[in-house]
């Protein structure tokens, strides 16, 4: 079977209008169920998502392979589609993307239908191949593109000869995966077998994909390689490498980063890895810099406090509301939002998800450094934290300790006969963590509460020119990266300030960070509307749906725009949102959710002022950016 088999052209969009991820799976999954290559659409795309939420299939380099193998998929199909604008497709190198693979498999695939499509896999590591297909205007064009393709590689291995492995060079093995098995584990495969040629290194790749595992790695090759390169998103048999210098990174570091793992591999600096998951003390140089780790860890907890936080917040800011608007007596304002019942059940479900928050930060950030066994750890260093009176900023630090707690324990332990491994997961890394963690976070617990009272007073205090100067810098900190670490910073600092100000009305500095956050969005519609000789039909299509991104609270909804032109975008962006979150901090604006934009206006404390800065914030980033940019050329 070869490829163009599987690419109908009936099932191609060669000018998809999506501008974002979700509007892009969304319109090649209907043209999947359109042309009938599938039969639900619901089935299919949950298989997409799943896949996704594992990590994007946004490879770089304008290129995306989403896929999914279910029982809604009638034929295996690839779908091609490209893009003239440029898709926010949360690529790993955080660049637009241009063209799309969607590739639908049965659950029965046969092996045929599996090497058509590792074939594909393959062929988008040639950049001239995908230069071709990015000039390409016709369903025709593709077909012909592929078909040129598949004579060239024909003709090559008719007269290619296999090398026989060089004793002065060399040898690495490596081991590709990902969870479907259909398209990255081939890419990284040939990725990683041409550069290895370029750098003059032999290396043998084992490949665990749909077709099962193929060119699996001999005891001997293992033995006799200098190092191990694991590029996988899934798991793969690893005790076989004990002892062994070994790098383990996601399978798009293997089709991305192919030559900084081989070197690593060949440096020695990679870790040494061990049967029991632990590494050497080298661990650091093959995971990146601290500041990333730091970075990594963070986020892993942030993203699992959020849900409790968001939900439980806004049931909080709901039984307010319910008490503000039946009436509570003068001499009973100290019990608004519990003081009548129907506000009362509000608070105690909002406050029984509140309450998680700090324990579940801490102990993701816990499980992110030490694995599963910093849960228990980091779940009791937030509790101390919350009860303690360390707060937010207590429970962040406890996370840390509680994962590097772990970390020391596996190390201290790691000379125990391996009779007891079984029993070191359930008994020794659970009891001595928690009695560590707990004991250095009770020592610690009276300081940090003073610097978290500190802190609080601070911001409880700010009026005037510091509240405005503080929501200035917090607006600047959301455009100047819509999404990245800055952004991410400012809005975990925002959440963070929500536990000691909900009581009061509100945080200023959330109310601030949303502002600043809702401008870039909106600032694109602006931009498109007015100054329409300066973009584009399909970016003036594109700033329509920015609407609702900036009203939804989703910064990243710029990112497109901020992408294809930085030196005009980010600083119009900033202009716009330090301007709307100072304002918002200058007039002393509080919110009592940490998310929402329009849909938790009611949770404001001036929700038409409010409005009004984000909406005069957006006009001068819009107006900035119009001016700025060059007259599309007709």
């Amino acid at each position: 079977m070869k490829i163009n088999d599987l690419l109908i052209k009936d099932a191609m969009i060669m000018d998809l209008q999506a501008t974002d991820k979700k509007g892009a799976i969304n319109e090649m999954v209907k043209k999947m169920y359109d042309t009938g290559r599938i039969s639900d659409i619901d089935t299919y795309k949950k298989g997409i998502i799943a896949r996704e939420e594992q990590t994007s299939t946004g490879l770089g380099d304008g290129i995306a392979m989403p896929h999914a193998k279910n029982a809604a998929v009638k034929e295996a199909t690839v779908l091609f589609a490209k893009s003239s604008a440029g898709v926010d497709y949360e690529a790993l190198d955080g660049q637009p993307t241009y063209l799309f693979f969607m590739i639908a498999a049965p659950e029965g695939a046969n092996d045929t239908h599996l090497q058509a499509l590792a074939a594909l896999s393959r062929q988008l590591i040639d950049p001239d191949f995908v230069e071709k297909l990015k000039t390409a205007t016709t369903p025709e064009d593709v077909q012909a593109t592929f078909a040129e393709a598949e004579k060239v590689e024909a003709a090559e291995k008719t007269t290619e000869t296999v090398a026989e492995p060089a004793s002065d060079r060399p040898f690495v093995v490596a081991v590709t995966a990902c969870p479907t098995g259909i398209a990255h584990t081939y890419m990284a495969e040939d990725s990683l077998k041409k550069k290895a040629k370029e750098l003059g290194v032999d290396i043998k790749v084992e490949t665990n994909g749909s077709e099962g595992i193929k060119n699996r790695l001999t005891a001997n090759e293992i033995d006799r390689a200098v190092g191990v390169i694991v590029a996988a998103d899934k798991k793969v048999e690893m005790a076989r490498f004990d002892g062994k210098h070994l790098v383990n990174r996601p399978v798009g570091d293997g089709i991305r980063k192919t030559e900084e793992l081989i070197n690593l591999v060949l440096s020695g600096s990679a870790p040494i890895y061990h049967g029991d998951g632990s590494a050497s003390a080298e661990e650091s140089s093959e995971k990146g810099s601290v500041g990333q780790e730091i970075y990594k860890n963070l986020m892993n907890g942030v993203s699992h406090m959020l849900p409790f936080v968001i939900a439980g917040g806004i049931l909080i800011a709901i039984s307010f509301m319910i008490d503000q608007f039946i009436g509570v007596p003068d001499d009973a304002l100290g019990q608004l939002g519990g003081y009548n019942e129907a506000a009362a059940w509000f608070n105690q479900i909002g406050g029984a998800a509140f309450g998680f928050m700090l324990p579940v930060l801490a102990g993701f950030i816990a499980m992110s450094i030490g694995d599963r066994p910093g849960l228990v750890a980091g779940f009791a260093a937030g509790a101390i934290a919350s009860t303690g009176g360390a707060g937010f900023l207590g429970a962040l630090l406890g996370g840390f300790i509680a994962g590097y707690v772990i970390v020391f324990l596996r190390k201290a332990l790691k000379g125990l006969p391996k009779s007891l491994d079984g029993i070191k997961a359930i008994l020794f890394y659970p009891f001595f963590g928690l009695l560590i963690t707990g004991s250095i976070m009770l020592l610690i617990n009276g300081p940090m509460s003073n610097i978290n009272n500190g802190l609080n007073t601070f911001l409880e205090g700010l009026d005037g020119t510091n509240a405005a100067l503080l929501g200035a810098l917090l607006g600047t900190m959301m455009a100047a990266d819509l999404g990245g670490p800055i952004n991410k910073a400012a809005y975990v600092f925002g959440t963070g300030t929500l536990a000691a100000t909900v009581a009061d009305g509100g945080s200023i500095v959330m109310a601030a960070v949303m502002a600043g956050g809702m401008v870039p969005p909106l600032a694109i519609f602006v931009a498109t509307l007015v100054f329409k000789n300066k973009f584009t039909k399909q970016e003036q299509e594109a700033g329509l749906t920015n609407i609702v991104m900036g009203l939804s609270f989703v910064t990243e909804g710029a990112i497109p725009f901020a992408a294809a032109d930085p030196l005009r975008a980010i600083p119009s962006f900033i202009a716009g949102s330090a301007l709307a979150g100072g304002l918002v901090g200058a007039f002393g604006i509080r919110l009592m959710a940490p998310h929402g934009g329009i849909f938790v206006v009611p949770l404001l404390s001036n929700a038409l002022l409010y409005l009004a800065f984000v909406a005069i914030g957006a006009i001068v980033s819009g107006i900035l950016l119009g001016v700025l940019r060059k007259p599309v050329e007709q």
